[in-house]
């Protein structure tokens, strides 16, 4: 009787997963930058949050999720002081992309699977940790897609992520 071995093929590698949402973040800087500067900060519907609060908590949640990740530290969620311009929260943004990208490379693809407590209140694998991130991304850029609407301003394309 010969011996077989098998091997698990992911659906998705670490390095396509890590394009996809460095996609999505692509897709949300668009929409930030076609943002009228007013409406940004002051633009809001039935009480919601106005664009540059949304923006506020996804630079809150990437990159220092994923630095607390990859050194095994549980961390408080704490909100960054961007308040000066539009440009500022770009700016803001494009560092974050590169944070992602620095701490992304220091998190071993088996560590996925392991149990990580989020901010010390969301206790699940690392996996549905990024998985979070990325949908609340969608979440948010969904809203600001929608107050784009309403100021009369076309959206970008939601597939057009590069």
């Amino acid at each position: 009787m010969e011996a077989t071995s098998t091997t698990t093929t992911p659906i998705i590698s670490k390095d396509e997963l890590l394009k996809h949402y460095l996609g999505h973040r692509f897709l949300t800087r668009r929409t930030l930058e076609i943002f009228p500067e007013k409406e940004f900060f002051e633009f809001s519907i039935g009480g919601m949050r106005t664009a540059a609060q949304l923006t506020t908590e996804l630079l809150s949640i990437a990159a220092p999720s994923l630095k607390a990740i990859a050194n095994s530290e549980i961390t408080s969620y704490s909100e960054p002081e961007v308040t000066a311009t539009k440009a500022d929260f770009l700016k803001a943004w494009d560092d974050a992309d590169e944070q992602i990208k620095k701490y992304w490379a220091q998190i071993p693809e088996e560590r996925f699977p392991e149990m990580f407590n989020l901010f010390g209140q969301y206790n699940f694998p690392i996996l549905h940790n990024i998985l979070y991130f990325i949908d609340n991304e969608i979440h948010h850029r969904g809203q600001m897609f929608v107050y784009l609407r309403a100021l009369n301003v076309e959206p970008p394309f939601f597939w057009e992520r590069w």
